[in-house]
């Protein structure tokens, strides 16, 4: 038929160029968009059924280009890229800005007493670990043991970051105090992501070609994976924990807030959230999603696994993750 579309989009890939940040950036606005949390079951399945039988090559009925771009990052924004399964709703990455806006403007709000250093790291690590375990790269499962220490370990680690801060911080100035939390986030990502993902250092990611075939898995791409999301997720929290602690810390002094001090949390709430639109987005395009490694730098029995049927392959990809 002369009006069906054609069979050579590539569906499986971003639509924008993956090489440039520019383009990364664009597809992450799409996949980050809040709106997508909104949409119905019957809505994602229908995405779902547009995209996988447009892979197998059977075209829906009046489907456009622009029409199967949209259904394929509902798709993306909903079921795991490398399982196919159903993400869980506030693991998904739509969730981050409305999760984390809410999370994080409350974190610092309420930092001065204990108690609530305490809930709301411990809050902040729950969802983490959940965003964790949703996002993570690779097929393979991971035991409630594993998921459990993960979980445990981070959670500590926040506390502990944010009270021995905390203490040192009394006697300086109250801007200082309200960077305490950031501390404690970026101390925990280091410690919740490694852990989510300890099964990928133990045994590896999936290794592919260009095309997508799978060669092997490699504990030395799961590194460079995990590395690039630690980096990713504290530069993601860096501007929603930098830059509403300075302008609160001067309205404060100001009579409004004074005098209107239940605006305080609303606030930096809504400060937060402006910052996380633009930083979540921005901050998960900093490295391709599609990532690669030289053949050469995966371990030695991988590396002949590979030559053995790709004498002439340089360069490996993997799912990093998110």
């Amino acid at each position: 038929m002369s009006g069906e579309l054609p069979l050579h989009i590539n569906v499986r890939e971003p639509r924008w160029d993956q090489s440039t940040f520019q383009g990364r950036a664009k597809h992450f606005f799409m996949v980050t968009d809040p709106r997508n949390l909104l949409l119905s079951g019957e809505t994602l399945e229908d995405a779902r059924r547009v995209v996988e039988n447009y892979r197998s090559g059977t075209v829906s009925p009046g489907l456009t280009e622009d029409q199967l771009w949209r259904a394929k990052y509902i798709y993306d924004s909903a079921f795991h890229p490398d399982t196919g399964e159903k993400m869980i709703l506030i693991g998904r990455m739509s969730a981050q800005v409305p999760m984390n806006m809410t999370i994080t403007g409350c974190m610092l709000t309420f930092y001065r007493t204990t108690p609530a250093v305490l809930f709301w790291q411990w809050v902040n690590q729950s969802f983490n670990a959940i965003v964790n375990y949703t996002n993570r790269s690779g097929d393979a499962p991971i035991t409630v043991g594993q998921l459990g220490t993960a979980y445990v370990s981070a959670t500590t680690g926040a506390v502990v970051t944010a009270l021995g801060l905390k203490s040192l911080t009394k006697h300086l100035p109250s801007i200082i105090g309200r960077y305490v939390p950031f501390a404690a986030v970026a101390a925990a990502n280091c410690i919740n992501i490694p852990l989510m993902r300890q099964r990928e250092l133990k045994f590896g990611i999936p290794v592919t070609d260009e095309a997508g075939n799978r060669l092997g898995e490699s504990r030395a791409a799961a590194q460079q994976a995990i590395a690039q999301v630690v980096v990713s997720r504290i530069g993601m929290a860096a501007p929603a924990m930098a830059i509403p602690p300075v302008i609160m810390n001067a309205l404060e002094k100001r009579a409004f807030l004074k005098r209107y001090p239940w605006l305080n949390a609303p606030l930096q709430v809504g400060l937060v959230g402006f910052c996380l639109v633009f930083a979540t987005p921005l901050c998960c395009a900093l490295f391709p999603q599609k990532s690669s490694m030289r053949v050469s730098r995966l371990e030695p029995e991988v590396q002949a696994l590979i030559r053995e049927k790709n004498p002439h392959m340089e360069t490996v990809y993997f799912n990093k993750g998110l």
